[in-house]
């Protein structure tokens, strides 16, 4: 949705297919590396205006992006008035708090660029609508940047499988209960199609982006990966998780039990086959699915002499960290430790300085440590695991002379968790490509 072209590039994706009927779409991105995204704008105009500081020069940077779209489609200009209405009824909304109205500039993005295509499926003589979240019932919880899907939404959102026009739904966001705007996480767009592919039965949901496929390791540090033409739901959302950004990790999640399938394909070479998302593999493989990292994780360390032999230990330190708000990724242990992994961005000094008291005080443990400098690799394969992939991962890193600060095998053998110093990533991740397909 970056630009006028690509919006008629999805334009002949969605009309070369009759059984096309919903489309979801996200703000308009990059149109060349060094551009900016339209929700990043929508973000500095926000802070701007909570911070009371001059917003225009960001404010007409946003109108001039979709002005430049509306005349590549040759819309009407009278568009783009009501475009820069929208924007200024929003910022007249700033006393409703910060991260509520955040959410309001946010959503932005999404929602024009649906009128948009909407109105130029239209001019192009095509029975299309707008679909605006809030009149099919696209609620969720009052988490301003976090919101999850009210799971009482499903059924209105149901009506939609008997659309007979071509619908277009804005992504990212929906609303609470009050008739407020929420979004979700970052990148939440992909959450949006998961959603409606849930609330319809959908017989697939296509996700298309600006890649051929998903590859098995992150080009940026691989020189041309292997690319996956068929991958499960338990691997993607590992992969995912660890860095994948292909697909956000909570894509899944809404479609899974429903077990219907997504392709991941490119708008820009929509012949390609892409990749296929399923919930199981019709034959077995013994390839490797993925290698995924990703920075920003800490690691809280306790020991324990007999801790293996102290019933509640681990209910009671999950306890501290649900009265902390602190959520965890893992919890690779021992017979006398155990470490729990979560998100860095969840600490700062006072939660640490509270967080370390609290476990030494009512755990009294031996030893507790916070080590914030950890990057996390998950190498994920559902078959390939099985075949001695532990150890081919130890070697790797041993050979590359890297310290492995945890490695964990998952319970069904689906993934291997390796924590290591942020500073190592990259060159851990090339070891363990090479060790499995040099």
């Amino acid at each position: 949705m970056a630009s006028a072209e690509q919006i008629k590039k999805i334009t002949a994706i969605i009309l070369s297919d009759p059984a096309r009927r919903l489309i979801i779409v996200s703000a308009p991105g990059k149109r060349y590396p060094e551009d900016e995204k339209v929700t990043d704008l929508l973000i500095q105009l926000a802070n701007q205006v909570l911070g009371m500081t001059d917003y225009q020069l960001c404010l007409d940077k946003i109108i001039t992006r979709f002005k430049e779209i509306i005349h590549g489609l040759s819309l009407s200009a009278n568009f783009v008035l009501d475009i820069e209405n929208d924007l200024k009824e929003r910022i007249k909304k700033s006393s409703i708090g910060a991260p509520k109205f955040m959410d309001l500039i946010k959503a932005t993005g999404e929602d024009l660029a649906a009128k948009v295509l909407a109105e130029y499926l239209k001019s192009l003589k095509q029975e299309s609508e707008y679909i605006n979240p809030w009149t099919i019932g696209m609620l969720l919880s009052d988490q301003p940047g976090n919101a999850r899907l009210l799971p009482t939404s499903y059924k209105a959102l149901s009506v939609l499988k008997d659309i007979k026009t071509i619908g277009v739904i804005p992504g990212f966001f929906g609303f609470n209960e009050a008739g407020e705007v929420v979004t979700f996480a970052r990148g939440g767009s992909d959450i949006t199609g998961s959603i409606i592919s849930a609330a319809v039965d959908a017989e697939i949901y296509e996700n298309y982006t600006d890649v051929d496929s998903v590859y098995v390791a992150d080009p940026k540090i691989i020189k041309k990966p292997l690319a996956i033409a068929e991958i499960t739901y338990r691997e993607m959302r590992e992969l995912s998780y660890a860095g994948f950004t292909v697909l956000h990790e909570e894509t899944l999640e809404p479609i899974h039990k429903k077990g219907i399938p997504i392709i991941i394909k490119n708008t820009n070479n929509p012949n390609m086959p892409g990749t296929m998302i399923l919930p199981e593999y019709k034959n077995e493989t013994k390839t490797l699915s993925g290698i995924a990292g990703q920075k920003g994780f800490a690691s809280i360390y306790l020991s324990k002499y007999l801790m293996n032999r102290e019933i509640g230990f681990g209910r009671k330190l999950l306890q501290i960290l649900e009265d902390e708000h602190i959520s965890f990724d893992h919890t690779p242990s021992g017979i006398d430790n155990i470490s729990v992994i979560i998100d860095s961005d969840q600490l700062n000094p006072s939660i640490e300085e509270k967080l370390l008291f609290r476990l030494k005080e009512e755990l009294k443990v031996d030893h507790a440590a916070i080590d914030k400098d950890l990057a996390v690799i998950m190498v994920v394969g559902e078959y390939a695991m099985k075949d001695y992939a532990f150890a081919k991962v130890s070697k790797a890193l041993e050979t590359a002379e890297i310290n492995v600060k945890i490695l964990s095998q998952s319970a069904f053998g689906v993934s291997l968790m390796v924590g290591i110093a942020t500073t190592d990533l990259n060159k851990a991740i090339k070891a363990i490509y090479n060790v499995f397909y040099s």
